[in-house]
């Protein structure tokens, strides 16, 4: 198996980033630069399909767990802490149920232990409808994904994808044929008997609808130790929206 991309920022104890669908490690830059301060070995992570991480036809959570796993043997680290959002949130849960020996607590950025119908086929659409091996700039890229995003931030997420394959041939990093395919997988619930006894904490955007008060139920049954804490004026994209409060709980839950 070829090993996950990453950007390794910081010293001390390693703690594991993992980025949403259609997102990559750059995403959480920032953040991660400022826990490389606070005294931790960040690693911002490329999911299978996404980044510059190696593209394959397979994708579901247990795969991706695994890739962690192998990702931490080439690495060399017996434990970590792990932050994931959204899809990677789904990640992380997985491992952690599946790998708690290898896992020191986890952090679910707005995502919960549930099946989360296909909701996503406006973006892949107008993704799948850009043309671009006749398109020569990012501003041509923007006005053709506007009819059918019109929320301007969710298409300057979707484009930092974009990259120069060649001289004037536009690509993007994600691996956008397979995901489209695989958009029940990318809503799947992780495993239904599986349990991580581990230091657990789940932040939901107050603004979100993805974790709601009544999933509370669920969450206890598969981390029974997990606390839920809200993220204020902030929605799905609650790190980036609030990323000040963000760090604050995450880092006070990190160091705890």
């Amino acid at each position: 198996m070829t090993t996950l991309h990453s950007k390794i920022i910081g010293k001390g104890s390693p703690l594991l980033i993992l980025h949403g669908f259609l997102g990559m490690s750059d995403n959480w830059k920032t953040l991660g630069g400022q826990y490389a301060e606070a005294g931790f070995e960040v690693h911002l992570i490329d999911q299978r399909n996404h980044g510059k991480s190696f593209w394959s036809d397979d994708f579901d959570y247990d795969l991706l767990a695994e890739d962690l796993k192998a990702y931490m043997e080439a690495h060399h680290l017996d434990r970590a802490a792990i932050i994931g959002h959204s899809m990677g949130g789904k990640t992380a849960m997985q491992f952690a149920c599946s790998y708690p020996e290898l896992t020191d607590r986890i952090l679910i950025a707005d995502i919960a232990p549930k099946f989360y119908p296909p909701h996503h086929q406006a973006i892949i659409d107008g993704l799948n409808a850009l043309r671009l091996e006749t398109m020569t700039s990012r501003n041509e890229a923007d006005a053709a994904l506007g009819q059918y995003i019109t929320d301007f931030g969710t298409r300057q997420f979707l484009l930092k994808n974009l990259y120069w394959v060649e001289k004037g041939q536009l690509g993007f990093r994600f691996n956008l044929k397979v995901l489209s395919q695989k958009m029940n997988e990318i809503g799947e619930n992780i495993n239904p008997t599986d349990m991580y006894n581990g230091p657990t904490l789940f932040l939901r955007g107050d603004k979100s609808e993805y974790i709601m008060p009544n999933d509370l139920t669920e969450i206890k049954k598969h981390f029974p130790q997990a606390e839920l804490q809200t993220i204020d004026r902030a929605g799905h994209w609650l790190h980036a929206e609030n990323p000040k409060q963000f760090f604050e709980k995450s880092l006070a839950f990190l160091k705890g």
